[in-house]
C-alpha cells in the first residue's frame, strides 16, 4: 500500500466533528497523500465544498439510499452520513476522479482533530509557516503554533470566532492538518508514541482506512479501521448509535451525550435490549447572540439559531427488529429501514441551550448470545465518556 510496486495516491477527508456525520463528521479539508517506494509525500489541498455537486446523484447502494437519501451521492460533506465507512470512501473516490480527470485515487483515509491531537502527542508542538494562512491570522488569538493540548479546540470553535469567511476557515483546516501531515511523514516525533496514536486513533473509531484493492480491502474490513456496519466485524449482537446533524452549522461543539446498552430477557428465548442516549445542549443561553452566525447556522433549515437539530440513527443485530422509540419517556414516531440483515430506526431531536433529553430505541428478537458490543459516532467527547458500561439486568446474568 506504500507504493512498492508503484506509486498510490490516496484522498484524506479531514472530518470536523462540529458538525456531526455518522462517521465521525462532515468532510472539511481534503487532501491527497501520495506513495511510492515506502515514502509518503502531501500532494493537492482542497476543501469538501471546492467539489461542485452532482446533479443527478451519483448512485450508490440502494439499502443505504433508501436510509439516507441521494444526498449521499451528491455531495462530498454528505458521502458519510452513513456510518458504513466503504461507502463513504467508494463515493468520495467516484466524485473526486469525477471532478480530476486523470487523476486515480487507490484508497481513502478519514480522520478527526483528535487524531490530529494523538499525532501532536508524538510530534510535538508544530508550526504552521504558510504565509497567506500566517497573514490571515495575524491579530487573532489563533495559534500559530499547534499542539495537542490546543488543535481541537482551535479547529472546532475558536476558528470560527477570530475568521469570519468560510474559505479563510477552510484554509485555516486545511493549513493545520498539511503542516500535521508533514511532520508525522517527515518522521518527526517518536516512532513507537507514532504507532500508539495511531493504534489509539482506529480503536476509538477516529481514523478510517478503505483501498480499492481488494486483496488489501479484505484485511482492512477484518479491523477496526474498516469501519463497516455490516460483515464479520459486524456481527453477533452489535448494536450502533450515530448521530447526523440537521442544523447545517457547527453546533455539534456544545453537545453532550451518553449511550448506555441496556439488556433484558424474554421468556421466549429471544433477546431485548434498549439503547439509551442522553443529550445535552452546553452552548451559552445567549448562544444565538454570542456565536458567530457561521456557528449557529442563523436559522437555516428552521433551526432556531442557538438549538441544534440532530438526525440519531440506531443500528440494531442481524435478524433483530426496532420495536420502539421513546423521547424523555414519551412514545414518538421513528423511522424503520434495513441495511442488509440489519434493522435501523431513525429519530429527530432538536434542543435548546441548557435543555436534555433522554431517547430510548428498543430491540427485540435478538437470535444472538455473543456477547453485546456498541459502536457511536466519534465526536469532541472523549469515547469513554461517551459509552457507558452495559446494564445487564438480573435475569440475564
Amino acid at each position: 500500500m506504500l507504493g512498492a510496486d508503484g506509486e498510490r495516491n490516496y484522498l484524506v477527508l479531514v472530518q470536523n466533528s462540529a458538525e456531526s456525520r455518522a462517521t465521525g463528521g462532515i468532510p472539511g479539508a481534503i487532501a491527497v497523500l501520495k506513495a511510492a517506494n515506502g515514502r509518503i509525500s502531501l500532494g493537492e489541498q482542497s476543501s469538501a465544498g471546492a467539489i461542485e455537486a452532482f446533479t443527478p446523484a451519483l448512485d450508490v447502494d440502494t439499502d443505504q439510499e433508501k436510509l439516507y437519501t441521494k444526498r449521499l451521492g451528491t455531495q462530498m460533506q454528505n458521502v458519510n452520513l452513513t456510518p458504513h465507512f466503504p461507502t463513504a470512501a467508494e463515493t468520495a473516490k467516484r466524485m473526486w476522479e469525477a471532478r480530476r480527470p486523470g487523476q486515480t485515487i487507490d484508497g481513502v483515509l478519514a480522520l478527526d482533530p483528535v487524531v490530529l491531537a494523538h499525532l501532536l502527542e508524538a510530534t510535538g508542538p508544530v508550526d504552521l509557516t504558510d504565509p497567506v494562512v500566517v497573514s490571515a491570522i495575524d491579530g487573532t488569538s489563533l495559534p500559530q503554533s499547534l499542539t495537542q493540548d490546543n488543535v481541537v479546540s482551535t479547529l472546532l470553535s475558536d476558528v470560527y470566532r477570530e475568521i469570519e469567511e468560510p474559505a479563510a476557515q477552510d484554509a485555516y483546516f486545511a493549513a493545520v492538518a498539511a503542516s500535521i501531515f508533514s511532520a508525522f511523514t517527515d518522521g518527526g516525533g517518536d516512532s513507537e508514541q507514532l504507532i500508539k496514536a495511531l493504534s489509539t486513533s482506529a480503536q476509538e473509531r477516529r481514523l478510517y482506512l478503505w483501498s480499492n484493492v481488494r486483496d488489501e480491502q479484505n484485511i482492512i474490513s477484518s479491523t477496526a479501521l474498516g469501519g463497516e456496519v455490516t460483515g464479520s466485524d459486524a456481527g453477533g449482537a452489535s448494536f450502533g448509535a450515530y448521530f447526523n446533524d440537521g442544523t447545517g452549522a457547527k453546533m455539534d461543539y456544545y453537545a453532550s451525550r451518553t449511550v448506555q446498552l441496556v439488556q433484558t430477557c424474554q421468556h421466549d428465548g429471544y433477546g431485548e435490549y434498549t439503547v439509551h442516549l442522553t443529550v445535552q445542549n452546553k452552548a451559552p443561553l445567549d448562544a444565538a447572540a454570542s456565536l458567530p452566525s457561521y456557528v449557529t447556522g442563523d436559522g437555516a433549515f428552521g433551526v432556531e439559531p442557538g438549538n441544534f437539530r440532530t438526525n440519531y440513527v440506531f443500528y440494531g443485530p442481524s435478524q433483530a427488529l426496532v420495536a420502539s422509540a421513546r423521547i424523555n419517556g414519551i412514545p414518538v414516531p421513528i423511522g424503520a429501514g434495513k441495511h442488509g440483515q440489519r434493522p435501523v430506526g431513525t429519530v429527530t431531536l432538536e434542543l435548546a441551550p441548557g435543555e436534555t433529553a433522554l431517547i430510548d430505541i428498543g430491540f427485540t428478537r435478538v437470535v444472538q448470545d455473543s456477547e453485546p458490543k456498541l459502536q457511536v459516532t466519534p465526536s469532541v467527547q472523549a469515547v469513554q465518556d461517551v459509552i457507558i458500561p452495559m446494564d445487564r439486568r438480573e435475569s440475564c446474568q
